[in-house]
């Protein structure tokens, strides 16, 4: 006894292969996953079909439904042979047939598959594409699950399967992740049959169709520009190829280091100023200072970019259990408690102080705010924000009474320190409220300045009182 699955191409009968047909003409019974499908008017008259359509009806999903079939097909091949026909090619887009070949593999059961057309090359001659030219083929169901889905910007996309204008609205969701809403796209309806229906419209308008049924699918063509993570990898890679930029060429992991740090200081100006495009313009200088640290890692063999983001990945999933795990938590706050937790766990054998393992070459401001937070966790800090604020009137005393510049230094060092202490005491990021106050004050001394200039005033040449009157005036006039 044994199982033979059957593709019956995309559309009609015509589409049948030689070897399909000599199959069905000699099949006395024959199972269909759906009725629905246009080849179902050109099979033999001689044979009975029977098909699974009602198991669509009255599942709760489609897991349900590929299971039940499964299970149905190899308890009718332990009394005869069986022939199984589906849509297009059984091997494209039909989950099945997957499990049939391996559920079958475990009960000792033959599967033989003959091949046939499936929906990719009418959909391919449809919009004349090369389907050599990287195109990407994904089934719609299963796209349509993702938050951000798994294509590459930079190639052609065919989903199939884009069976409703419901699953068409999941999917226009989904693609708006990666694509504009005004990206044209094209739908293709019955393609290679002789009604075959092409719309072309843009992204955000494919569950506006009325034409969509199960015979439908999506072709995306690429971005105008290349766009993809891979795409700023090989660019990266050319400019330090002996080809490529001699400057690009000189760099070494330690060379870059400045710059990035400059880099993520633009990013963080970016965000105090709320300005969105220069945000994604930042955002991009830091992206390439990434991209050339693994790039010059990648040709010292030391690790790859596929391993920065595989590690990344696998440490997120990781440090969310209660996300990718069964662990439950109440609110954020027991988010970081856990964090933390795992975070000691994965670090424990690397290091014995908890004052290890913080940069360095971060913030002098940042890392003192990391420093204090770790030695708070095992109760290193005041009982109370009262004692913080008697800290601080003492170290300002040691400051005045400090006579020379390295005990100033000392003394002023201790102050930022424990005031950055007093931060986290009133729930206030020390770094971030820091930021804040330079950009206020430089708003009210460009407002001083442009005040003077009306009134023909030389802020060099002003009195100590005239200039803190002018100060007082311009910090009324921007709270007005």
């Amino acid at each position: 006894m044994g199982i033979t699955v059957v593709g019956l191409g995309p559309g009609n009968g015509r589409f049948l292969t030689r070897a399909a047909w000599d199959v069905l003409s000699q099949a006395k019974e024959l199972y269909l996953r759906t009725g629905r499908h246009p080849a179902v008017a050109d099979l033999p008259p001689s044979v009975t079909c029977h098909t699974f359509d009602h198991i669509y009806d009255r599942a709760d999903s489609f897991e349900t439904v590929y299971e039940t079939i499964v299970a149905e097909l190899l308890k009718l091949a332990k009394q005869a042979e069986v022939i199984y026909a589906v849509p297009g090619h059984p091997f494209v887009g039909e989950s099945t047939v997957t499990r049939l070949v391996a559920e079958a593999e475990k009960a000792d059961v033959q599967v033989t598959v003959v091949a046939g057309l499936s929906f990719v090359e009418p959909c391919l001659t449809a919009v004349a594409q090369d389907g050599m030219d990287g195109v990407q083929i994904f089934d719609a169901i299963e796209l349509s699950q993702y938050l951000y889905p798994p294509v590459n910007p930079d190639f052609p996309l065919l989903l199939g399967q884009v069976y409703s204008r419901m699953l068409a609205s999941e999917l226009k969701l989904v693609l708006t992740a990666v694509y504009p809403d005004e990206h044209p796209v094209t739908l293709v309806h019955k393609a290679g049959d002789d009604d075959e229906l092409i719309e072309q419209v843009p992204l955000y308008a494919i569950d506006r169709s009325d034409q969509v049924n199960h015979l439908t699918s999506l072709f995306v063509p690429p971005l105008p520009n290349l766009s993809s993570l891979n795409a700023l990898a090989e660019t990266v890679a050319i400019l330090r190829s002996p080809d490529g930029c001699p400057w690009d060429q000189e760099q070494t992991p330690q060379s870059l280091r400045s710059g990035f740090l400059e880099e993520a200081s633009e990013v963080l100006a970016a965000l105090d100023a709320n300005d969105v495009a220069e945000l994604r313009e930042e955002l991009g200088d830091v992206l390439y200072h990434l991209v050339m640290q693994t790039q010059i890692a990648s040709e010292d063999e030391e690790f790859r970019l596929t391993d920065v983001i595989a590690g990344i990945d696998a440490k997120l999933k990781y440090r969310h259990p209660h996300v990718w795990g069964d662990w439950q938590v109440n609110d954020s706050t027991e988010v970081i408690h856990n964090w933390e937790m795992l975070k000691a766990k994965e670090k424990a054998n690397r290091s014995n102080s908890l004052v290890d393992n913080i940069p360095e070459s971060l913030p002098a401001l940042a890392r003192s705010q990391k420093l204090q937070a770790r030695v708070r966790k095992v109760g290193f800090d005041w009982p109370s924000i009262d004692g913080v604020y008697e800290k601080v009137q003492e170290e300002i005393a040691e400051l005045r009474e400090a006579v020379t510049p390295e005990h100033r230094a000392e003394e002023l060092g201790d102050l930022l320190f424990v005031t950055v202490n007093l931060a986290k005491w009133l729930d206030i990021d020390a770094e971030s409220a820091l930021r804040e106050a330079n950009l206020k004050f430089s708003r009210r001394f460009r407002a001083l300045e442009t005040l003077a200039a009306q009134r023909n005033l030389d802020l060099a040449k002003m009195a100590a009182d005239d200039l803190e009157a002018l100060w007082q005036e311009v910090k009324v006039r921007l709270m007005a």
